[in-house]
């Protein structure tokens, strides 16, 4: 427990993010527009972002901490597309070197981002493996420092500013619905307001094709998917293959389930999202919110929701297509 992020280490971030990142709003959710006096649902919408996602919370808490002789060699990470963005942002507002290395997967939207913030991107296949294997080579060779995507304390300190905003804003929120990939975000929100709010719930989201999560909790230790199986889904932000260890350790302290959406659930959830709420959510960014909609049976009862929208940076093609 003593390796755990504590809410002062999450304070200590959320001061380093003023003026940087966004307080981004609850938005309420017109879910169900029959059941006066139900439940509700506030959306925290992460998408509005400067880099359109959540990431830039820890990456930008995390480069900013650097000692300057060590953050002016440059930085290097990998990524599927959002934490690569946020760091070639940070890098580009501190006036340092990044250098990304990204699936050659990855939607085109993103990849360009990253190519206008001005960073080098290194294209890899699409595994866990080559990307950690390909940064770490060139943080050797080059003096950069490695800025993890998600297995990192001060990375989840960082995320975590996300659910301090949300128990400050909202006191008396009883569930909490978190994206899961590596697991950064959902350990982070979930110490921020277990640490706030220990009574309510947190709840880490994840599609059906890309279940590692869920596995993980059942198992008691992180379990690894296949790429080729964490690959099919929809949500390019959530195939990593398998959960950070320190995330791991914040999961199993605080958070109080894991539920899984399917396919059709996350692409409903987009176009809801558009059309009742005039949101824009890439496929990752609509899990934590298809959850409420589609598994409210499998969610704790509550008076309150909140879904983190941990991101908008959607393929336009794919968003068309989603919205016919």
């Amino acid at each position: 427990m003593s390796d755990l992020v504590s809410l002062p280490e999450i304070e200590r971030a959320a001061e380093r993010l003023v003026g940087v990142t966004l307080r981004t709003p609850l938005v309420p959710f017109p879910a169900d527009r029959s059941a006066a006096g139900g439940p509700s649902l506030l959306v925290k919408a992460e998408s509005l972002q400067p880099v359109g996602a959540f990431k830039l919370r820890g990456a930008y808490a995390t480069i900013s901490s650097l000692p300057e002789e060590q953050r002016e060699r440059g930085v290097v990470t990998h990524s599927s597309g959002n934490h690569a963005q946020a760091v070639a942002y940070t890098a580009r507002a501190l006036g340092i070197p990044a250098v990304l290395v990204m699936p050659h997967t990855t939607p085109g939207v993103k990849v360009d981002a990253c190519m206008a913030l001005g960073a080098e991107i290194v294209y890899v296949e699409p595994t866990s493996q080559a990307r950690e294997e390909t940064a770490e080579k060139l943080a050797a060779a080059h003096g950069f420092t490695l800025v993890p995507p998600y297995d990192d304390a001060r990375i989840i300190a960082g995320q975590g500013t996300a659910g301090l905003e949300i128990v400050q804003d909202r006191p008396d929120v009883d569930v909490v619905l978190v994206p899961v990939s590596g697991g950064g975000l959902l350990s982070g929100v979930a110490a921020a307001v277990k640490a706030l709010r220990p009574e309510a719930k947190v709840i880490g989201v994840e599609p059906e094709l890309a279940a590692d999560a869920r596995d993980s909790m059942r198992e008691g230790r992180p379990v690894t998917w296949d790429a080729e199986k964490t690959g099919r889904t929809i949500a390019d932000a959530l195939r990593v293959q398998r959960v950070g260890d320190l995330p791991f350790a914040h999961m199993q302290a605080h958070v109080d389930g894991i539920v899984t959406v399917t396919e059709d659930e996350i692409r409903g959830t987009m176009r809801r999202l558009a059309r009742e709420a005039r949101l824009i959510a890439e496929p990752a960014g609509a899990v934590a919110t298809a959850a409420y909609l589609y598994h409210r049976a499998e969610l704790p009862a509550a008076g309150t929701y909140v879904s983190i929208l941990s991101g908008g940076n959607v393929d336009p093609a794919l968003f068309l297509d989603v919205l016919k």
